[in-house]
Parts: structure tokens; C-alpha cells; sequence
């Protein structure tokens, strides 16, 4: 008896004793996977002083470059809306500011910036259709990437010395773009942000670019200190989504 039911172990060790898959669960078939997973951000947040008076703000995404990623909030502060605000500078709207993570880049962080979005919007009186997204090298990459991810999301963006994808920049022929670029950057080259440019033109886009003549990698400094920048920037305001009909 001892032996046989070793041997009937061994033969189901090799396969002869295990169910067989039935012939419904063979083949092809439609199947689905759904998980959540875990989003984790560091960002600046500023509020406007007199945000308890008023229902709704517009919001600004600030993208920082690549030579502030890691794990401390202060380097962010370095460039832009978040050095101005340290500064003293009050602003219209809300502003947040990510930190991108040390071995990362913007550009592969998409759905966590979507996510923030989401989560600024659903905690704080942020205006749907005031959301704005700018950012500078690194940030300027991230700016057009994360815009074309989510083309119907953002009222207006405004990439400085960055570049993106062609195919990418089509779907964004709909959305009032300033882009920003030094003539002599050595770093990003001043075609980058042409070649997007001169694509969402030629597609009826509403887009334009400055070239400052004399500026290098810096382009940001000027572009960020323009009271004319944040005038354009919330005069705009996303389309409502088309309406489908039955």
C-alpha cells in the first residue's frame, strides 16, 4: 500500500496525475488587468494669500530641469515661479511644483504628473479649465510630452528650451502654446523647439515661439520675470470637449 502510493505521488510530480486545463480555457479570449498602483511626489505648493475669498483659481504645473531632480525641495526653488515666490512674489493662481527623482526624467513620469493633477484638482478650489503647464529644459521636454499625454487636460502651455516628439506634437494643434528659446543654446538646440513649432503651424496650431538673439541655456530668467507671460497665460482657457450626438 506505502508503495503504491509513492509511485501515484511520483507520477503526479511528473505531470500525469495534474488536472488537465479544460477546452474552455484554451484559445483566445478577452481578458483584462487592473491594478493601482502607488504614486509617490514631492512638490511645492503655493497657495495665493487671499485663496479662502475666492471659488476658483487657475493652476500652474512648473517643471524644473534636470540639474534639480533628487530628494530635496530646496533645489527647486532654484529657477522660475518657485524662486520668485521665495522671493516675495505673490501670484493670481496656484502653483505646484514637482520634483523629479534623481535617475528619472520628466518625460517618464507622466502618469505620476497626471496623477498630481488629479489629486491638486479633487483637494484644492482649482479652476478645471484654468490649468496651465509650463516648464524649462528638462521641464521644457516634459512640458510638451505630458501636454500631448493629456491634450484635452491643459488651457495653455508654455515649454522653454525643450524639444519633443513630432508625432507626439499633432495632437496638440487645439491648445495655445508660447514656447521660448535662447538663439545660441548650447545645451538644447535652438531646433528643438522650431521644428515642433514650425509642424503645429503648418497644422493650423496656435502656437508661437521667442528667440532671444543674444541668449544661451538660459532662456527661462527673462521668459519667468515677463509680466506679459502670465497675462497670456490665464487669458487662456481650455475648450470645452465636443459634444457627441446620439
Amino acid at each position: 500500500m506505502r508503495k503504491t502510493s509513492l509511485l501515484f505521488a511520483f507520477a503526479f510530480l511528473l505531470g500525469f496525475g495534474a488536472p488537465r486545463t479544460s477546452a474552455e480555457e484554451t484559445g483566445q479570449r478577452p481578458a483584462q488587468l487592473e491594478t493601482q498602483v502607488p504614486v509617490k511626489l514631492d512638490y511645492l505648493l503655493y497657495l495665493p494669500k487671499d485663496y479662502d475669498n475666492q471659488k476658483s483659481w487657475p493652476l500652474v504645473i512648473f517643471l524644473h530641469g534636470a540639474g534639480e531632480r533628487g530628494a530635496d525641495l530646496d533645489l527647486v526653488k532654484k529657477h522660475g515661479p518657485p524662486k520668485l515666490i521665495d522671493a516675495g512674489k505673490d501670484f493670481p493662481f496656484i502653483v505646484a511644483s514637482p520634483q523629479c527623482t534623481k535617475d528619472s526624467w520628466w518625460s517618464w513620469q507622466l502618469r505620476e504628473l497626471s496623477a498630481l493633477v488629479d489629486d491638486l484638482s479633487s483637494r484644492y478650489k482649482v479652476d478645471q479649465d484654468r490649468i496651465y503647464l509650463t516648464g524649462l529644459s528638462m521641464g521644457g521636454f516634459g512640458t510638451w510630452a505630458l501636454a500631448a499625454y493629456q491634450p484635452d487636460r491643459f488651457a495653455a502651455i508654455v515649454p522653454i528650451c525643450g524639444g519633443g516628439e513630432m508625432l507626439s506634437a499633432r495632437r496638440l494643434t487645439k491648445m495655445p502654446i508660447w514656447a521660448f528659446h535662447g538663439a545660441k543654446d548650447p545645451v538644447v538646440p535652438l531646433r528643438r523647439s522650431e521644428e515642433l513649432v514650425e509642424a503645429l503651424q503648418k497644422a493650423k496650431g496656435n502656437v508661437k515661439l521667442t528667440v532671444y538673439p543674444d541668449a544661451l541655456h538660459d532662456s527661462w530668467t527673462a521668459t519667468y520675470e515677463n509680466p506679459e507671460l502670465y497675462e497670456w497665460l490665464l487669458a487662456q482657457k481650455r475648450e470645452a470637449p465636443a459634444k457627441t450626438t446620439p
